[in-house]
């Protein structure tokens, strides 16, 4: 072989990129410098990593927050009509170190309605609705485990029926097949659509399985576990819990929400059927007391989509499973490094604020503002120009809509506070997603914030 070679050139490059790879970049540039490891994205591409899901770096805007754009381009307002503005920015609310939660509700209400659920002594629940940013759990299962450990309760709550990434998240284990998902930002039949944004029909033989894990102290078993669904006719449905064997219910048709419940403490369920008319809704796996948090999450999501929740299917679904605070996170999916603009997003979580609200009347309402993200400057990693716009625009939603506001991005140490976390692990190295170390730590802050109007 000749030198000069492009074979032995290539092979040099590998190795030189390889062995860069193995550099901890951000460790020494204090976060300026991205990680990478050749090898890892490579599997990832390919989709042979287990246990972690790829996120695409370039920026991907909700398509129907781009639709939403599209027919709300401004027009020239009528003689006396007032101009619908964001309102300027409001310095977030500290005690010390903690950013307390604002209370833009009509009368200062608060957290009434979690507040009073936990002191009845029954089984508080809470939904946390969002993006990726809380996908496999992250984030949510640390604010489940802060919230049992200071009020009790058990299980993950809500599983859905199928996940394209069965070993990411740490919670519960999950398994299953034959399920076809229908999604709020696709052709959904929009009268079953709930808060999660989605749904499950068997396209022959189904099964979804499920097994509690040891990753929080409460995720280990549970004491009572649901599956949630519509079936239009009559339906077999085999469930079986532990190590038991298959056991059959045979189910009446109905058009409206049914409960398939077992009760007793367990640490696996399953569902099984064949029936491919029944729409799987999901299943819940929790207990009688003390706190459920759900974590909902529908990746590429700006939350707009929110407002195609069928309030009447959500009447229904709250006979058996109600919510006393609902968390809103979104965000990611409705940013962009150039637009410094949010009014129309603002103007659509207004109407997704008061539609969360028709469809869960009993429930307290908190919109997360947006975490903070990086762009490349140059070499340099820096906050997102554009950030500060997106969450004036999420508070100006929260006080529009007279629900309660949080400012995540202040919470994670305002300015830049993606330099620091991802130059200690706390962030991907995306600079925009959190690791299960940064989830903890803004779980913490959260519930800290909730715990002391709790108080």
């Amino acid at each position: 072989m000749k030198k000069g070679s492009p074979i032995i050139i290539i092979i040099i490059a590998i190795a030189i990129v390889a062995i860069v790879s193995l550099l901890p970049l951000s460790k020494w540039s204090g976060g300026r410098i991205k990680d990478f490891s050749l090898v890892s994205d490579i599997l990832k591409e390919v989709g042979i990593m287990e246990g972690e899901p790829s996120y695409a770096t370039a920026e991907q805007i909700d398509p129907a927050l781009l639709e939403a754009e599209e027919e709300s381009k401004p027009a020239l307002p009528a003689p006396g009509e007032p101009i619908d503005t964001i309102i300027s920015p409001v310095k977030p609310s500290r005690v010390g170190e903690l950013v307390q939660v604002e209370d833009y509700t009509t009368i200062g209400v608060g957290f009434a309605n979690l507040k009073g659920a936990i002191a009845n002594g029954g089984l508080a629940r809470i939904a946390v609705v969002g993006d990726s940013y809380i996908e496999g759990d992250i984030f949510t299962q640390d604010l489940r485990e802060l919230f049992q450990e200071a009020y009790g309760g058990e299980g993950v709550g809500f599983v859905n029926m199928h996940t394209d990434f069965p070993g990411f998240r740490r919670s519960v284990k999950q398994s299953g097949s034959g399920w076809k998902t229908f999604t709020g930002n696709k052709k959904a039949d929009r009268r079953y659509l709930d808060i999660a944004e989605q749904y499950s029909v068997p396209t022959g033989t189904a099964t979804a399985e499920y097994e509690g894990t040891k990753a929080t102290e409460h995720t280990k078993s549970w004491s009572c576990s649901r599956f949630l669904f519509i079936s239009p006719e009559d339906v077999t449905i085999s469930v079986k819990t532990d190590d038991s064997e298959w056991e059959e219910r045979n189910i009446a048709g109905s058009p409206s929400v049914q409960s398939l419940e077992v009760t007793g403490q367990v640490s696996k369920f399953g569902i099984k059927t064949a029936a491919t008319s029944l729409i799987g809704l999901g299943v819940w796996l929790d207990g009688t007391s003390g706190v459920s948090v759900d974590c909902m999450s529908s990746r590429g999501f700006s939350g707009v989509t929110l407002t195609k929740v069928s309030p009447d299917l959500s009447h229904e679904m709250a006979e058996f499973i109600d919510y006393d605070l609902i968390i809103l996170e979104f965000g990611i999916n409705a940013m962009s490094a150039s637009q410094k603009d949010y009014s129309v997003y603002c103007s659509r979580m207004v109407d997704v604020i008061n539609h969360v609200r028709l469809c869960y009347p009993q429930a307290d309402i908190l919109l997360m503002g947006v975490g903070d993200r990086g762009e490349k400057v140059g070499s340099q990693v820096k906050s997102m120009a554009t950030a500060q716009a997106m969450i004036t625009a999420q508070r100006d939603a929260a006080r529009r809509a007279h629900c309660l506001f949080w400012d995540t991005r202040e919470a994670m140490g305002g300015e830049n506070a993606v330099v620091e976390w991802s130059s200690t692990g706390l962030i991907n190295k995306d600079y925009i997603h959190l690791t299960h170390k940064g989830g903890a730590r803004l779980a913490r802050e959260l519930f800290n914030a909730i715990q002391k109007d709790l108080q």
